[in-house]
């Protein structure tokens, strides 16, 4: 697919997307995916929704009660837009890092970063230093608007000649303060429809993150294919959930999918299930974005049948991703709620939902049917389809596909024209598609996903660990957890608690380990290859010191 010419005066994301060769084939069957070869997403998701709906409907909330309608949202973007292009002299094409939690100015940030034509790398808030060097260098960060809640560890992670913006804050330089001085509205860049908007990071089973790259038209493809024909939004509805902003699934259900139906959503810092329910209940959130285990904790809290703990009338959808969503989950939040959980399976590689099913579609223990604008197919290792109810792996195409930052793993993913999710799937005769495993080692808990080299990379940095492994044990609330196996130095004796105080210093805290077992050696085979499944069991192993 020949590129339409670039916006960008910084080409590196551009420079180094994936030969042509290895892109998978692009499908835009649906007539609302025919964009114009000029597009900037910004200004489609505010500029143009408020050309049809207005300024004064509301746009986002805070967990405080501030309202910011779709007005002022575009009078704050365009201000930091203007900060963007004139203070700070982001070009079209820098990449700026943004790092918050959620809520309406890291959105707004977001925003203003699309509208100036750069590429934005939202990453968590949770995220230390080490993480954050490593995303900035893959992606040559030059720019961050960063909270100043979360700054610390943006500046120890020492990227070399990183310009950090803070927000939040009484500073002089503070990017609030900078935007008041502009009041002029903001001219949308005039970017291609393929000009590279964001770069989201995902961790591969090597511990060494992935840079997938979306472009303008991408970010609209997901909200006119899934959210369009499956979540069917409407104007009025109050979008919230429990992912961050940072991950593809969160910024599609909270900041996309509202702002092309012309909805609100509210944006919550900790939205952790306990303060999740009681903001449904005090907002009237009618459309929910969380994980399965987020549903299983809701229901503990809930309390009993005949009691109403919380008011949850308003609520009319809710959406499940990131893990696998169990049978016994959906049937236990309608019997309590009255409510079809829509299930679904995404990607980062492929932005959003591929695969759903909603209202009386839905199947209990399906993930659902393929969405209207993709393709998807159940395959063997050498990519034949296989026959219905036979399993095999999951390839998927549509409007959007996996573009890796400069990676050779591209070509594990895209296999002739097809994106290879690493899921093993079984398709039903009559186009239903059921999870059965993750065909890697990637640890899935609480819908984070976990690569084990990586947090073993992490533990092997304490002075007392010689060697360690990492791997997901099954866990009926959370999926799984991740499991950390140490070998400690000869004549030390770290304790548990020890290690998991060092652990969070390094990485997020999602990713360190809920439990660590002691070994006198890890269980390898003759040629010094680590018996992982042997660690998996659990019995095949028992643990020296303590656990």
């Amino acid at each position: 697919m020949e590129l339409k010419p670039s916006a960008h005066a910084d080409t590196f994301a551009r420079d180094h997307l994936p030969p042509p060769h290895a892109w998978p084939r692009l499908v835009f069957e649906l007539p609302e995916l025919a964009y114009p070869d000029r597009l900037n997403c910004g200004a489609e998701l505010l500029d143009a929704t408020i050309d049809r709906f207005g300024p004064d409907r509301p746009a986002f909330r805070s967990g405080s009660g501030e309202v910011w309608s779709y007005g002022g949202l575009r009078k704050r973007v365009d201000r930091i837009a203007h900060v963007l292009t004139a203070d700070l002299g982001v070009v079209p094409g820098n990449r700026v890092l943004l790092r918050g939690p959620t809520g309406p100015w890291l959105a707004a940030c977001w925003l203003a970063v699309m509208k100036a034509g750069a590429v934005a790398v939202t990453v968590l808030a949770q995220q230390r230093a080490q993480e954050l060097a490593t995303v900035c260098a893959m992606a040559r960060v030059q720019h961050a608007l960063c909270h100043v809640g979360v700054v610390e560890d943006l500046a120890k992670a020492e990227v070399p000649g990183l310009r950090i913006t803070p927000y939040g804050g009484e500073g002089s330089d503070d990017l609030l303060r900078l935007a008041e001085r502009h009041e002029a509205p903001f001219r949308a860049v005039d970017t291609s429809a393929d000009d590279v908007a964001l770069i989201a990071f995902t961790s591969g089973t090597t511990g060494r993150p992935k840079g997938c790259m979306h472009f303008h038209r991408d970010l609209l493809s997901v909200a006119d294919t899934f959210s369009r024909n499956v979540l069917r939004p409407r104007p009025d509805d109050v979008f919230a959930g429990s992912p961050p902003l940072g991950f593809t699934f969160g910024l599609g259900g909270l900041v996309v999918f509202p702002l092309r139906a012309g909805a609100s959503a509210l944006l919550l810092d900790q939205a952790v299930p306990r303060r999740l329910l009681p903001a449904l209940a005090q907002h009237r959130v009618t459309v929910l974005f969380t994980a399965p285990t987020a549903y299983r904790t809701m229901l503990d809290e809930l309390g009993p049948h005949d009691v109403s703990t919380y008011d949850l009338s308003a609520l009319r959808r809710c959406v499940s991703a990131g893990e696998n969503l169990p049978a016994a989950t959906w049937e236990a939040w309608y019997e309590r709620t009255g409510l079809r959980i829509i299930n679904g399976i995404g990607a980062t590689e492929l932005l959003h939902i591929f695969i759903s099913a909603a209202d009386e579609d839905i199947r209990p223990g399906t993930t659902g049917r393929v969405v209207p604008g993709w393709q998807a197919r159940v395959v063997d290792a050498s990519g034949r389809p296989v026959a219905d109810n036979e399993p095999g792996l999951l390839a998927v195409r549509g409007p959007v596909g996996c573009r890796y930052l400069a990676d050779p793993r591209q070509e594990e993913y895209v296999r002739e024209g097809w994106n290879l999710t690493g899921d093993t799937y079984v398709r039903d005769p009559e186009g239903y598609f059921r999870y059965v495993a993750r065909a890697d080692d990637m640890i899935v808990s609480a819908g984070y996903n976990i690569a084990g080299p990586e947090v073993e990379e992490a533990l092997m940095r304490h002075p007392d660990v010689v060697e360690a492994a990492v791997v997901g044990r099954p866990d009926e609330r959370r999926g799984q957890i991740v499991v950390a196996y140490a070998v400690a130095r000869e004549g030390a004796a770290p304790s548990e608690e020890e290690l998991r105080a060092f652990m969070r210093a390094e990485l997020a805290p999602y990713k360190c380990p809920r439990a660590f077992v002691f070994l006198p050696a890890l269980p390898r085979t003759a040629t010094g290859k680590l018996q992982r499944f042997r660690l998996r069991d659990g019995g095949s192993v028992l643990p020296a010191g303590p656990a």
